[in-house]
């Protein structure tokens, strides 16, 4: 009955660490300056504007290797 509840209990963990992780990947997205120009899918016209538009903070893609230990547990 513990081992059921522990199994259980890892996997509610796991959803929630997936949510809490979609959540905050959304936050950077939402708040990246490139898609608020006029034209987010053109290139900057001047150095400047590149550096603005890349200003935002990078999202930490996990390795391959990460990825396919989440999926087999």
């Amino acid at each position: 009955m513990t081992r059921v509840l522990r199994t259980f209990a890892r996997r509610v963990g796991a959803v929630v660490a997936e949510c809490n992780e979609a959540q905050y990947r959304l936050l950077m997205l939402r708040l990246s300056p490139d898609r608020y120009p006029v034209g987010p899918d053109q290139l900057p016209d001047t150095y400047r504007e590149f550096l603005f538009r890349t200003s935002g903070p990078l999202v930490h893609e996990p390795s391959a290797a990460v990825r396919c230990r989440r999926q087999n547990r």
